[in-house]
């Protein structure tokens, strides 16, 4: 069985592989995705991915998207692997490529509305960055700030990133479209602790 994560982070790379002409560079795609992630649940109180996000030396990195994106069959059962293989491809075959292709048009119904306007809000913003850029951008939000000696200093390869983080607000502002009032990223922490700690019971 194909899980919604797998659908949807298929989509979303295809998605902006085809704002880019068809193609992406991996990495952007990744850095577009956790922006459009963090954009979405400090406005909605949920993710669209529902990935798990690990900070890394570049930056914040969605370890199912980052599976999706490699398309190999080393990280991806053979029904999910099928799945990402009718919408994306390597170039000429090469898992080292880094770029991703699009062979098909996006699924938009895996999305809904508001998880559109999250990628279309983040495209505008950050579409014209090269994937170190984005990086770059992404190092001053505090969810990876937190993590940064851990990872710069004491050499660690990838720590688990914590969704409650998500809600704080950098020292200094590199984009408004993150900027919400505070009574309104409370109402929605609220909301994402709550489905988080349902979910936990009902798993």
């Amino acid at each position: 069985m194909v899980t919604s994560i797998c659908k949807k982070g298929t989509q979303a790379i295809n998605y902006f592989a085809h704002k880019k002409d068809g193609k992406i560079n991996k990495m952007k795609a990744i850095k577009l995705i956790y922006l459009a992630d963090r954009y979405h649940l400090r406005k909605y109180g949920r993710t669209i991915i529902g990935d798990k996000y690990w900070a890394m030396k570049l930056g914040p990195v969605g370890s199912d998207v980052l599976n999706i994106a490699n398309i190999s069959s080393r990280n991806l059962d053979k029904e999910s692997l099928k799945y990402v293989h009718t919408y994306l491809a390597h170039i000429d075959g090469d898992e080292r490529a880094q770029n991703v292709v699009a062979k098909k048009a996006v699924d938009i119904d895996v999305f809904s509305q508001t998880d559109i306007e999250a990628f279309e809000t983040v495209f505008k913003e950050f579409g014209d960055c090269d994937q170190f850029e984005l990086a770059e951008i992404t190092h001053t939000y505090p969810e990876w700030a937190k993590h940064k000696k851990e990872i710069l200093v004491d050499g660690k390869k990838s720590v688990r990133m914590q969704y409650e983080d998500f809600f704080s607000n950098p020292r200094t502002v590199q984009s408004s479209i993150f900027e919400m009032p505070d009574d309104h990223l409370k109402l929605n922490k609220d909301v994402y602790t709550e489905n988080s700690e349902v979910e936990n019971i009902l798993a």
